[in-house]
């Protein structure tokens, strides 16, 4: 009898050991599904909020081709599609202070206006200037001198070897290709590089374009009296406007003014899925007359996702 007992024991330990590693199996099968949930439904999140800053890319695409030769003043609208919602803001890079070609006196006034000393503005000016190469400084040397200055040199670079009078002399590719290369420069403080980093561009010319230029962009020309501002930006909001006069209104600040036609826009995208899943991106873009395709990407720069106030402010405007 007691071995048969012991038999039985055996049999029922082993049976409970039995069942209690099914239970330990089908947690772990039951948290590991639940983890494949959780994954499988950030990934769909994602997904979805690409979906959306690429229509809104198509969407400010088509807003900025449907102006024509207008001149774009920063503008933006919101776009509600069935997985959520995207912010899409355009505005044109040639209003913008271009830091591998403004002239170094443009470059010091606008790093005063961020909070910069006199003396501080005048050497980070000098070294961003240096960091072009000796081309890249002739360049921006020209944008402030006379026609006749600039004709002289386009006359001694016709007697180099090879050169044609009506050709300019090659140059070396620009030594920024994005503005938070600033940020690495001896000096640069943070404050002011947040502060210019709106104001700034690597798509621009040596001048900016006084009919789509920000007001922050104005005001930190050197030479600009408020006063004068003021009736520029009100007849700048004119139906009709002519580019010579209003340049003039500004007057010794229009030497670092030129109206052109625009080439390249500034996109920026701020995505949020009914999840509460939030992507941003910049995008810049140009449009070309006759092009076989409606525009080309020349840099998308994406940032880190998350959830936040941004879906919030975007779900909101439903």
């Amino acid at each position: 009898m007691s071995g048969r007992s012991s038999q039985r024991g055996m049999v029922l330990l082993t049976v409970l050991w039995a069942i209690a590693l099914c239970s330990a199996l089908a947690m772990a099968t039951s948290t590991t599904f639940r983890s494949l949930v959780g994954i499988v439904g950030i990934d769909r999140e994602r997904v979805q909020a690409d979906a959306l800053l690429t229509a809104g890319l198509e969407a400010a695409a088509g807003m900025v081709g449907a102006m024509g030769d207008a001149p774009l003043v920063a503008r933006g609208t919101t776009i509600t599609l069935s997985t959520g919602q995207v912010r899409v803001s355009v505005s044109d890079e040639g209003g913008r202070i271009d830091i591998g070609k403004a002239p170094v006196e443009l470059l010091a006034s606008l790093l005063r206006y961020v909070g910069a000393e006199d003396d501080d503005a005048s050497d980070l000016a000098k070294r961003i200037v240096e960091l072009r190469g000796p081309d890249q400084q002739g360049r921006s040397a020209d944008a402030v001198k006379s026609p006749a200055a600039r004709t002289d040199r386009s006359a001694a670079n016709s007697d180099q070897p090879g050169a044609r009078p009506d050709q300019p002399a090659a140059s070396a590719p620009a030594a920024f290709t994005d503005v938070r290369q600033l940020a690495s420069i001896p000096g640069m403080r943070a404050d002011w590089m947040a502060a210019i980093m709106p104001l700034i561009t690597v798509y621009g010319s040596d001048a900016v374009n006084p009919l789509t230029a920000p007001v922050a962009v104005l005001r930190s020309l050197p030479f600009v009296d408020e006063a004068r501002l003021d009736t520029f930006l009100e007849m700048r909001r004119a139906p009709l406007v002519d580019p010579d006069r209003l340049a003039f209104l500004l007057g010794q600040a229009q030497k670092y003014m030129k109206v052109q036609s625009r080439q390249v826009v500034a996109v920026d995208l701020v995505a949020g899925t009914t999840g509460g899943y939030t992507a941003r991106a910049k995008a810049f873009i140009v449009l070309l007359p006759d092009d076989k395709q409606p525009y080309r990407v020349l840099a998308w720069n994406p940032s880190a996702p998350g959830t936040g106030t941004d879906t919030g402010m975007l779900m909101g405007a439903r």
